[in-house]
């Protein structure tokens, strides 16, 4: 005779494993479907993807000999210059107030900074009486001084020199 409890136990294994078996071949059947509609469908390609690889795989420093390498350099020098130049910090505006609250404002109105604030007269004062071409200076190339340090342009090297110069000039005009 049977123990009913084995054959309780051989009942559930066999429906458990078609249950497992069922839920496989759905798997199978939706990474299937999944497939085909991949196939049928690819993703976009991205348009930049050639020039994406070309500047992965580009060399990171060159040689240049000779005076075929020296006017390689000077072209490759050339270059970066314009480059550079087209990187224009604020669309080129001369809007000294412009510039003033992207950049500026940031230590131009915090003491903490020692960045004399730009409603503080006394602190332009000494700075004004030195003129206006060593103010233009040290905005430019930047200047460390016994209360901080002004960094060159601002801190934005995209600055052009008549952009700093122009928002100086402007700052100055909010102390007179």
């Amino acid at each position: 005779m049977s123990n009913p409890v084995n054959n309780t136990d051989k009942v559930f294994l066999r429906h458990f494993s078609m249950l497992i078996g069922l839920l496989a071949l759905v798997t199978f059947a939706l990474m299937g479907l999944a497939l085909h509609l991949y196939g049928a469908h690819p993703p976009p390609e991205n348009p930049q993807h050639a020039q994406e690889i070309q500047a992965r795989i580009a060399p990171v420093g060159a040689a240049y000999a000779g005076d075929t390498g020296r006017a390689a350099l000077l072209a490759a020098q050339d270059a970066a210059k314009k480059a550079a130049e087209a990187q224009v910090a604020y669309g080129g505006t001369l809007d000294g107030k412009t510039i003033f609250g992207n950049l500026c404002t940031t230590c131009h109105t915090n003491a903490a900074t020692g960045a004399p604030g730009i409603v503080d007269k006394a602190a332009w004062a000494p700075r004004i009486a030195a003129g206006m071409d060593t103010l233009f200076t040290h905005a430019i190339n930047g200047f460390t001084g016994a209360k901080g340090a002004m960094p060159a342009k601002g801190g934005n090297p995209s600055l052009t020199d008549a952009q700093v110069k122009a928002t100086v000039q402007w700052m100055v005009n909010q102390v007179k």
